[in-house]
């Protein structure tokens, strides 16, 4: 079984200290339903000149809801997180290791809650965003055995992949878009450093004795979770785009799926997430979108 070092955790939990409840942090009446809640490069139509053409107004709405769509995939696997760490608690070896796991259900918890909130405040609610989720991935999240080499693979990937477009939207929203958005992203990205460093931690630990034939049978498995958390955080479904009020929603998806511009943003965003796994010595490939 495989470890973060006590000394990291440690760390990790004095770091969670004090603790910032976001909803309370987050002043909602401030929300303002006129201003994007992503930026134009992150938008999945952007660089399109169907997207160009749309009202301000409707490309708007679009950023809205696509960044809802994103939050709804947090919440899924936010909640995957927390029942593997409830569940794990009688498997820690150290007082240590426990805190830093009530620290990150505490946070993760605190996601959600933030992102549930956020819906109630805008009244955007997307109604086929609980479908759908992708089903080998949910499994293995949920069933893989406790620290093994898998499981904090999977645990890093899922933790990175959402976290590279939180990080854009921090860095290039600026005024550009709502401002509870922009600190809400600034307060997620915060936490998740924390959880990304304990999960890079744990999975260094998992392979330091690990046999190069087992390196090899795993990554098949690892591409197949990388194309399906790039699709489910990365692809907005068609919902998304009817409820913009872009219909039919499935036209304009197939549309973002082929924008060059958007694959483009797809890559980069995944690109040091692959190339750690490569120096770990995972030949995973780029994802087929």
């Amino acid at each position: 079984m495989s470890h973060a070092d006590t000394s990291l955790v440690e760390q990790l939990s004095t770091n969670s200290l004090p603790y910032i409840d976001p909803l309370a942090r987050l002043d909602w009446s401030a929300l303002d339903m006129g201003k994007p809640w992503l930026p134009e490069g992150a938008i999945s139509l952007a660089g399109l000149p169907e997207f160009a053409n749309l009202p301000e107004a409707v490309r708007t709405r679009l950023s809205q809801f696509e960044f809802t769509g994103f939050i709804h995939a947090g919440i899924w696997l936010e909640g995957i997180f927390i029942e593997r760490l409830s569940r794990n608690q009688r498997n820690t070896i150290s007082s240590q290791e426990l805190a830093y796991y009530l620290h990150e259900i505490r946070e993760e918890a605190g996601h959600s809650l933030m992102f549930l909130k956020l819906m109630e405040t805008s009244g955007i609610h997307l109604p086929g965003a609980w479908r759908n989720r992708p089903a080998v991935t949910d499994f293995l999240g949920r069933h893989t055995p406790l620290h093994s080499t898998l499981f904090w693979l999977a645990v890093t990937i899922g933790e990175e992949i959402p976290d590279r477009l939180n990080r854009y939207i921090r860095t290039h929203g600026g005024n550009s878009i709502d401002g509870v958005i922009h600190q809400m992203c600034t307060l997620h990205i915060i936490d998740e450093a924390r959880h990304i460093a304990h999960a890079r931690g744990a999975l260094e630990a998992s392979l330091r004795n690990i046999h190069p034939l087992k390196r090899w049978l795993l990554t098949p498995v690892l591409d197949l979770m990388i194309r399906q958390f790039t699709r489910t955080f990365y692809l907005p479904s068609a919902d998304v785009y009817e409820m913009a009020g872009l219909a039919p929603g499935k036209t304009w998806q197939d549309l973002a799926r082929r924008n060059p511009a958007r694959l483009e943003f797809i890559h980069k965003c995944l690109n040091p997430t692959l190339n750690t796994l490569r120096e770990h010595g995972f030949a995973v490939a780029n994802p087929k979108l």
